[in-house]
């Protein structure tokens, strides 16, 4: 027998039976074409609410090389203001201590046992082992919120050719270098618009490495010539970034401006070194003797310093392109860093600048030097001035805390390590959380926990061979030691016990960027 439809019943609910014709007078049609105007234009309205969103990280700048940080060498003035006008974090941690891995952290919002990026890794014909197409980003996330998304700098996350590509990872524009290995020189050939080269006015194009010819007199200035350009790449980036807040300022944007300074080499405009070159530094130049490292300098310290105050002025453009167009109090803009500074003392020199200050290790070190970050957030009304907070955070965070300031927290995927620390940015109070996470395959094989503000557990040298289980865990008091100078493992076997169940427990393993002997004992 048939099932006999309710109508009455659901008249009572629509107004109409399921199933029934409906003939509507012209009044009625008027009523639902406003109703569906209306709700466009609620729809456009609460899309409009949403915040913009600045995210610029640095390349290689360590913890201390801001004024805000304590460096009293190079000149920051507009970052510094950025810091009086929004909250300076002491314990943020980037993704990982190299470029390609912490980059995987900050954009899928998955620590590095976790991540698919855990080391730098090239691919052919250019380009960094990709992210897949089944990894959702944060722009594919906030694309799905309204959002139009761009990307201006350093990439390194898959080639054009790969699933990586960032034009197919959420981001509708991306101008830059898609791979970090053509972003070692600041006069190239050409930069990548979405996926069409777009050509520099350097012919020749520098080479990110290169040495001295035989005949060339290190000691003579004129010698050095041939690593300068005409065409500076980061200008590009930053003009191609300022006009893509321009173009859409009438709608939330997402803007991730992963610059390139000031990793080396050390290239920078003439008319940007000439602030440094009076100041008398004793600055032996950089030859790149023995054919290690990147491009000769001849004043490394000047150049060293010019390229991070030239970063700066990159971002007070943006700072003051938001002003300008009225969109300052509704834009969240966050500073950081992808990791410490570098290891190559010659051609930095990280003593001197105290680059790193009281912490311990550089780029590529799960050391607190190597991965403690600058991390500076404004966004005016919402995120208190001037302030300071301790809370310990990492590139991880970032994900479910866009969201969450976002009003979309219900967006967050599954898998996700991070946590939201918007608690932290609107109400300056602390989040808890259980642990932060590390490992790192490159420098040997790294691995570290820290849990709470207090402890933090490391291992290094994982992949050395004939390495025997278990594996040495060191232990730190970072409240009362932060230059991690004092191995309290022997004292506090517990907190040792807790982080080594972690450092099996927080991680997947990975074929691609094995770990030898901890893959064997990984849970």
């Amino acid at each position: 027998m048939a099932r006999r439809t309710n109508n009455n019943a659901s008249r009572l609910h629509y107004g109409f039976a399921i199933g029934e014709t409906i003939r509507l007078d012209r009044g009625m049609k008027n009523v639902i074409l406003l109703i569906a105007v209306s709700m466009t234009w609620l729809g456009a309205a609460a899309a409009s609410e949403k915040p913009n969103i600045v995210l610029i990280v640095a390349d290689d700048l360590g913890f201390r090389e801001l004024g805000c940080y304590g460096q009293k060498k190079i000149q920051t003035p507009r970052i510094d203001q950025l810091a009086t006008e929004g909250m300076r974090f002491t314990r943020a941690y980037s993704g990982s201590p190299v470029c390609a891995p912490s980059r995987c952290v900050l954009m899928t919002g998955k620590h590095p046992g976790n991540a698919i990026v855990r080391n730098n890794r090239p691919m052919k014909p250019e380009g960094q082992h990709p992210i897949p197409s089944s990894e959702e980003t944060i722009a594919e996330l906030l694309q799905q919120e309204g959002y139009i998304s761009g990307a201006f700098g350093k990439w390194g996350l898959g080639n054009i050719w790969s699933e990586g590509n960032p034009n197919k990872q959420g981001f509708e524009t991306f101008f830059g270098y898609n791979c970090q290995s053509h972003a070692h020189s600041y006069y190239p050939a050409f930069l990548w618009s979405n996926e069409e080269k777009y050509p520099l006015n350097n012919d020749p194009p520098v080479p990110g490495h290169g040495g001295l010819s035989a005949s060339a007199d290190p000691n003579n200035p004129l010698s050095y010539n041939s690593f300068k350009g005409d065409d500076y790449a980061s200008d590009h980036i930053n003009d191609h970034a300022l006009q893509f807040i321009r173009d859409h300022k009438d709608r939330p944007f997402f803007l991730y401006y992963p610059s390139l300074i000031p990793h080396v080499a050390l290239h920078v405009p003439d008319e940007d070194l000439k602030l440094y070159l009076d100041e008398g530094w004793k600055d032996p130049p950089f030859t790149r003797e023995g054919g290690y490292g990147y491009t000769p300098h001849f004043t490394p310290r000047a150049a060293y310093a010019a390229m991070i105050t030239k970063l700066d002025t990159y971002v007070g453009r943006v700072l003051d392109l938001i002003e300008e167009l009225d969109l300052a109090d509704n834009t969240i803009v966050i500073f950081s860093s992808d990791n410490g500074t570098t290891h190559l003392k010659k051609e930095v020199d990280y003593d001197f600048f105290a680059s790193v200050g009281e912490l311990r290790g550089l780029k590529g070190q799960l050391w607190e030097g190597g991965i403690r970050v600058p991390q500076i957030v404004k966004w005016p009304g919402k995120v208190e001035a001037g302030s300071v907070t301790d809370q310990v955070t990492g590139f991880e965070d970032w994900l479910p805390t866009l969201l969450d300031l976002t009003s979309a927290e219900a967006a967050v995927p599954e898998g996700v390590n991070g946590i939201s620390i918007a608690e932290t940015l609107l109400e300056n109070e602390e989040v808890k959380r259980g642990f932060l996470y590390r490992e790192f395959q490159g420098y040997g094989g790294q691995q570290a926990v820290w849990l709470g503000n207090k402890w933090k557990g490391i291992r290094t040298d994982i992949l050395k061979k004939n390495n025997k289980k278990p594996l040495k865990i060191e232990l730190f008091d970072l409240e009362s030691d932060p230059s991690e100078s004092i191995d309290v493992a022997a004292a506090n076997p517990e907190v040792v016990s807790d982080i080594e169940a972690l450092m099996s427990s927080e991680r997947t393993v990975s074929e691609e960027f094995g770990m030898g002997t901890l893959d064997e004992v990984t849970n």
